[in-house]
């Protein structure tokens, strides 16, 4: 079962950026398409971004609100997707998480692949 762990969360102020990294020691994981989510307080659990593997191209998608904003990477001579986030404001503050999705299209809505078993997730506090 893929296990992934989401680090690079903190306290920021708006305007700030960071970098979130998700990491997996399973050698499956550059062969997936991976997606980034967050739950804000009294919220539910939404995709942000995703990008698909190598063998897809590493094609990228984002909603809206983070369009323009946030840039989804990877490298896998890591295992490792980040989420590079810039011009953080405090709807971005949230609990952010990694997971499998079955496909990255900008044209089609990102939805969730995994098993049903989140990573840790990584806060992300926006406050002046």
């Amino acid at each position: 079962q893929l296990r992934v762990v989401e680090t690079g969360g903190g306290l920021v102020q708006p305007g700030e950026s960071l970098r979130l990294s998700c990491s997996a020691s399973s050698f499956i994981f550059n062969a997936l398409h991976i997606g980034w989510f967050r739950q804000a307080p009294g919220k539910e659990r939404e995709a942000i971004s995703c990008i698909s593997n190598e063998s897809n191209g590493g094609n990228t998608a984002y909603v809206p609100s983070v369009k323009g904003r946030f840039t989804i990477s990877r490298d896998v001579n890591k295992n490792t997707v980040y989420l590079q986030m810039t011009s953080l404001n405090h709807e971005d503050t949230a609990v952010y998480y990694c997971a499998p999705v079955p496909y990255c299209s900008a044209l089609h809505p990102i939805q969730y692949g995994g098993s049903g078993e989140w990573g840790p997730g990584t806060q992300v506090t926006v406050s002046a």
